[in-house]
């Protein structure tokens, strides 16, 4: 690591609090471990996990980075032992244990991809953790197929621009929720086949009126409290349910009776604690199935906007005010 300084700027969360809690320090630069790379980032998305753990409410797990950001991509200057893919220079884009938020990052060798060579190291690191996220939960968990029905709430976040792109691409019809008239017209220009205006319409009825009454097969929710009763009233028959996050709220009463009559798969899951075995085997069918698409231009990154590293603090607020249409950057 001879080209390597010895510290850099990151951005550390100073208490629980607002945006004004993330501060930029000096720190030292991480050593690549056993299976490591070490990536001098050019990039690292913003997501809403990141915004629970300045709160407070979204700890990083035992043995992860203090330091907020989840996803990066940048170049290659340091590999550890044992890692035998990537070399210095390569261009990479990885989801991380935490520690993106900083002018460099350990990555676990098996979590990175390589960037494709039309996609910038902008777009390269919104990536990982909106399109790790819609692959393992739309297509692994909920067995999304071609000619199936998509719900997707939040169409405008990140993980709602990738997941009606990805499914719109793999033959399904996508129903995406947002909460404009603007953001609505965005999502149908990503692929949606209608977009539901939260603020003024009913999706249930929606939902029921675009598919005929049978509703949709596959259902993709990070709100949680009165929409999971809701999702289950949109779901056909057979229906699958996933859950990511809960921003309404976990605890819920439902009757669990139309579970049972429509025979329904009520599932979800978090990528943050899994093993880095796990968050391998999904990045290998990323490649496989996705990077390709990237690759040709039929599936992109929207970038709602970029920050500097130093500004995170805005970065943060940006996301907060939800009227952002994909993807938020740090730029280092």
């Amino acid at each position: 690591m001879s080209n390597v300084p010895d510290t850099m700027t990151a951005i550390l969360i100073a208490g629980k609090g607002g945006p004004e809690v993330l501060v930029a320090r000096r720190m030292p630069v991480p050593r690549p471990d056993d299976g490591a790379i070490l990536v001098k980032v050019a990039a690292a998305g913003v997501n809403r996990p990141d915004v629970l753990q300045r709160k407070g409410l979204y700890p990083a797990p035992k043995g992860h980075s203090e330091i907020p950001g989840l996803e990066v991509a940048g170049e290659v200057v340091a590999v550890g032992a044992g890692a035998n893919r990537f070399k210095v220079g390569d261009r990479v884009m990885a989801l991380v244990n935490g520690g993106g938020y900083a002018e460099y990052c350990s990555v676990e060798e098996v979590q990175a991809l390589p960037v494709p060579e039309r996609l910038d190291l902008v777009q390269a690191g919104g990536m990982p953790e909106t399109f790790f996220t819609v692959w393992h939960n739309v297509f692994a968990r909920g067995g999304l197929k071609s000619g199936e029905w998509l719900l997707v709430h939040g169409g405008t976040s990140g993980i709602g621009v990738t997941a009606i792109q990805l499914a719109e691409v793999f033959g399904a019809h996508v129903i995406a929720t947002a909460g404009s008239a603007e953001k609505c017209a965005a999502c149908v220009a990503l692929g949606a086949d209608h977009a539901v205006n939260y603020q003024t319409e009913d999706f249930v009825e929606a939902v029921k009126a675009a598919t005929g009454g049978k509703g949709c097969n596959v259902i993709l929710d990070m709100v949680g409290g009165d929409y999971v009763d809701r999702n289950i009233r949109s779901a056909a028959d057979d229906g699958r349910i996933v859950n990511i996050a809960y921003q309404k709220g976990s605890q819920v009463t439902v009757d669990l009776m139309r579970v049972m009559l429509k025979r329904l798969t009520l599932t979800g899951s978090t990528l943050r604690i899994r093993s880095s075995s796990i968050k391998g085997e999904i990045a290998r069918a990323l490649e496989s199935h996705v990077l390709p698409l990237l690759a040709d231009g039929r599936v992109k990154v929207p970038v709602d906007s970029t920050f500097a590293l130093a500004d995170a603090a805005s970065a943060h607020a940006r996301m907060e005010a939800g009227q952002h249409i994909g993807k938020i950057i740090l730029t280092a």
